[in-house]
């Protein structure tokens, strides 16, 4: 392994001091070279200092189960660019750009990702205010008989606000562009200072229908920070919670892709059970989509022994309704003639964007923060990965049934020999000057939480990487090559967030 970086496990910690300070020619080169080793970027921004910004670049190496780590100083007033080498990169480098005023040399297509005010610039530096949301140059593909078709930020459905720009020859989609930022919060920015309560309910709204995922990421960061235990009940009452949100959102999908090809079986049986789902996570905490369930240092809802029995017993109705809801999908040619082939990703394009999740898994990369870096139950109870080979449509989908049986299976076992007694276990104070990085995987794929702490113990930088930042890209190389009429069919088997993307 590259002496380049520092190394850590998920919801590990490390003193700032020990991350390995480097020049940016050589930052650059040790990050070009692990990635031609097989190690894959997770989380990649920068900070605010006295002297300019620094960047942190963190990556996974699944093999190990291990996290590296390492930084750079950027003191003047740009930095070049490595996505011509690495296009995995071409996001993170435009968010750094924006969010920090800098110059992005060599970057193929450097543009506002946000539209944000920036986090911060150089010493003396009077940032400028972000343009106007959605007023860029688009990529434009020239010549008589080639049209551009606009759609959104405003959908005819009740959805989130997103631009999608294509470029079309007839029919055919010669090129796709995506532009969000619509639903800007600025989640980074709250989350600067000292961590509680209010951290911990914003960590559960950076992507609502993924409050579980997002919310045990916040409270690894917290207890990594904070040498704090979580007792075997929590962690296996975080992990029933966790594949719960991921059966009703799995469900959820199957039931949309069924109705965007004019399948109303599976669309009208699959929208009610995604609802039975929900509605058993309401039944452990309250709340459908789990708010207020995962705290630092264990859960605030217990599952006793008759809870468990009744989860049991709906777990049990589930999976025979939603088996068979789904073999109609399966039993259908015109429904599969319309899946397979539609919207295809390659390997190895999904490898050269770093996709993660179920879209990842759907082209054929094996890869799930599971197995790859264990947290919580799943160091001690793995769930089988899921793949498939096509990449298309129909991959997608399979996938997610693949993953609805494999979780169905997991919240069994789980509920037939849940440990111990306590829930809970108190934490301690937050360190100081240390770096605290927590995995987890959500039902979109993999979640990212970065956070670097001052001499207080207050987050100085706190940093969210949801999945859909990852896959966005993808969906646009779906739809090249194909036809401007699969475009809902394919965001749907993408299904990314907005709001999860745009923070």
């Amino acid at each position: 392994m590259s002496p380049a970086m520092v190394f850590t496990q998920n919801g590990g910690v490390l003193s700032r001091r020990e991350i390995p300070q480097h020049a940016p020619e050589r930052f650059a080169q040790a990050l070009l070279s692990a990635l031609a080793g097989g190690w894959r970027v997770v989380s990649y921004f920068g900070m605010q200092e006295e002297d300019g910004v620094r960047l942190f670049c963190l990556l996974s190496f699944k093999s190990h189960a291990t996290i590296g780590v390492m930084s750079t100083l950027i003191t003047g007033k740009s930095f070049y660019s490595l996505v011509p080498q690495a296009p995995q990169l071409h996001l993170f480098e435009r968010e750094i750009a924006e969010q920090f005023y800098l110059n992005l040399e060599g970057h193929p297509w450097p543009k506002p990702v946000r539209f944000a005010p920036a986090l911060g610039s150089l010493p003396g530096d009077t940032p400028e205010p972000p343009p106007t949301i959605g007023v860029m140059d688009f990529y434009r593909v020239e010549g008589e008989e080639v049209h551009e078709v606009a759609v959104g930020p405003v959908h005819a459905g009740i959805i989130e606000p997103g631009h999608f720009r294509f470029q079309c020859f007839g029919e055919e989609v010669m090129h796709l562009e995506i532009s969000l930022g619509y639903q800007h919060r600025g989640v980074e920015r709250m989350m600067q200072g000292r961590p509680g309560e209010r951290m911990r309910k914003l960590m559960e709204t950076v992507a609502g229908d993924t409050t579980i995922g997002h919310g045990t990421a916040y409270a690894m960061i917290v207890e990594a920070l904070s040498e704090t235990r979580v007792p075997a009940r929590a962690q296996a009452v975080r992990g029933i919670a966790l594949e719960l949100e991921r059966l009703a959102n799995h469900t959820g999908d199957l039931g949309a892709i069924a109705g965007d090809v004019g399948y109303l079986p599976t669309a009208s049986f699959c929208g009610r059970i995604r609802g039975d789902f929900l509605n058993m996570t309401a039944g452990i905490c309250g709340s459908r989509f789990g708010r207020d369930l995962v705290l630092p240092g264990g859960v605030r809802f217990d599952l006793g022994a008759d809870g468990a029995r009744q989860l049991s017993d709906r777990i049990k109705v589930a999976r025979e309704e939603v088996q068979n809801a789904v073999d109609l999908l399966w039993d259908t040619p015109s429904v599969l003639a319309r899946l397979e082939g539609t919207g295809v990703v390659s390997e190895q394009t999904a490898i050269e964007l770093g996709l993660v999740g179920p879209a990842a898994r759907a082209s054929g990369l094996n890869r799930d923060i599971r197995r790859d870096h264990p947290f919580g139950i799943y160091s001690m109870s793995q769930i089988p990965v899921e793949t498939a080979k096509s990449g298309d449509v129909y991959a997608r989908t399979l996938v997610r049934w693949l993953e609805i049986e494999k979780s169905l299976d997991f919240i069994e076992e789980q509920l037939s020999q849940l440990p111990g007694v306590a829930v809970a276990n108190p934490v301690r104070e937050v360190a100081g000057e240390q770096l605290a990085v927590a995995l987890t995987e959500g039902w979109r794929g993999e979640v990212c939480h970065v956070a670097l702490t001052d001499a207080r113990g207050h987050f100085q930088r706190y940093k969210v990487t949801d999945p859909s930042f990852h896959n966005w890209t993808g969906l646009a190389l779906a739809l090249r090559g194909g036809q401007i009429s699969d475009f809902p069919l394919c965001n749907k088997s993408f299904n990314l967030s907005y709001c999860g993307f745009d923070l």
